[in-house]
């Protein structure tokens, strides 16, 4: 005990410059063991220590003191120790040791779960991310967060991270639950067209092996295009690995069997298709998307009117798509008129629809502002890429497998015009 009293000592002592900081770190490197073995009494030491002045010292006392099996009464004060350190530590000073910061805070989302309060863990999970995120940097954290919102139901603090750009990414299972959980929090928004991009990028990432985050992320992905885009094409595009474009559909039978029901635009058949599989849904925990799906059968079929008709009786509305009155059918038309769906006015007196064109002329200051904002993003993009681009072909492991994998001939060593050869 005496050497922690000491280590105490030399963690105050030296955590005010920068120099004394990296003299301090290899210190606690070769104190880490020590710290290991006596983990279950440094918990009075953290009180002689300020999170904010002597944050790497800290984190290393609070790293072994819950690497530990932890009770739930344990949990209840780590829960309050790691939220206030994440909340008052110098950010330049865990970057130092980013492995142990990643660990406490793995260990925090385990606590709060273990007692049940995800809601506990999503403002200081945020936090933590922050001050260990570089620019455009999907860090370990980035799924635990995005798992604490779901739990909590914090969709719009979940968004907020969402919006930001990923260009970097450590781990493959990272940017697969990333992008499946940010998937799942924009449906629980409605950001349909958002949610796709997500589970479009789980479904599509290279992998040598099935995965069952690829599975889940695949069936949401054909129930979100369905309810979104209004039809689901099974065929992956050209960039998707192989193993997915052979396998998915494989484990997502009743899905694909799900949205070919769809494509063939009867309501009847849709509802009774969800209602003999009902029980397989419910257990893949899809039932209310499901729902949805059949829901938007009917603003499919009301949309496809209005490219056949300019009038219509809310009457005939509701026979043709199979409501079940009148009442029922103006609800949806008003819906849908609110979402932007369709540009219909409805007369009262006479119970009829008039179908319009879309009113917007694309040429408002806020259009072209809209526009110029998304070509200046496009234009960053491609800038991006083609830095990664470069770096990537300078690569020499990336060379090493290209040069493996390279055919005998390529089509650029024959001459694209035949010769005369003289026999």
């Amino acid at each position: 005990m005496n050497s922690m009293e000491g280590l105490v000592t030399q963690i105050q002592g030296l955590s005010s410059t920068a120099s004394d900081v990296a003299l301090l770190q290899n210190t606690l490197k070769q104190a880490d063991d020590a710290l290991h073995a006596e983990s279950t009494r440094l918990l009075p030491f953290l009180e002689q220590l300020d999170p904010s002045k002597h944050s790497l010292g800290y984190l290393f006392f609070l790293e072994a003191c819950t690497s530990g099996p932890v009770s739930k009464e344990q949990a209840s004060t780590f829960v309050l120790i790691i939220a206030r350190f994440i909340s008052s530590c110098a950010a330049e000073q865990i970057r130092l040791a980013p492995d142990k910061f990643i660990s406490v805070c793995k260990r925090f989302k385990d606590q709060v779960l273990l007692l049940e309060e995800p809601l506990r863990g999503v403002a200081p999970m945020l936090t933590a991310i922050r001050k260990l995120q570089s620019a455009e940097h999907l860090t370990t954290l980035h799924p635990d967060f995005l798992l604490l919102c779901l739990l909590s139901k914090c969709y719009k603090i979940g968004l907020s991270i969402l919006e930001e750009d990923i260009f970097e990414v450590d781990q493959p299972r990272d940017l697969f639950l990333y992008c499946y959980y940010g998937g799942m929090i924009c449906i629980g928004q409605k950001r349909f067209r958002k949610a796709l991009e997500l589970l479009h990028s789980v479904v599509t990432a290279p992998m040598s092996t099935i995965n069952a985050i690829a599975v889940e992320a695949y069936k949401k992905y054909i129930l979100v295009s369905l309810i979104h885009n209004g039809q689901f094409s099974t065929s992956l595009p050209k960039y998707a690995s192989s193993v997915a474009q052979r396998n998915l559909k494989n484990f997502c039978q009743p899905y694909t069997e799900l949205a070919n029901c769809y494509n063939n635009g009867k309501i009847a058949e849709l509802e009774t298709y969800v209602l003999a599989n009902s029980e397989k849904f419910e257990s893949d925990n899809n039932l209310g998307l499901v729902k949805q799906v059949v829901s938007s059968m009917y603003k499919r079929n009301i949309q496809r009117l209005t490219q056949t008709y300019l009038t219509l009786s809310l009457q005939d509305i509701a026979n043709t798509v199979h409501l079940n009155s009148p009442k029922e059918a103006e609800m949806h038309v008003l819906q849908m008129i609110q979402d932007g769906e369709i540009y219909a006015t409805i007369n009262q007196k006479d119970g009829m629809v008039r179908f319009l064109e879309d009113p917007e002329q694309y040429k408002t200051c806020e259009m072209i502002e809209r526009v110029d904002s998304s070509i200046q993003r496009l234009m960053s993009l491609s800038k991006k890429l083609t830095v990664m681009d470069e770096l990537m072909s300078c690569d020499p492991l990336y060379l090493a497998k290209a040069g493996r994998e390279r055919q005998r001939f390529d089509f650029d060593d024959f001459d694209t015009v035949p010769q005369r050869f003289n026999i």
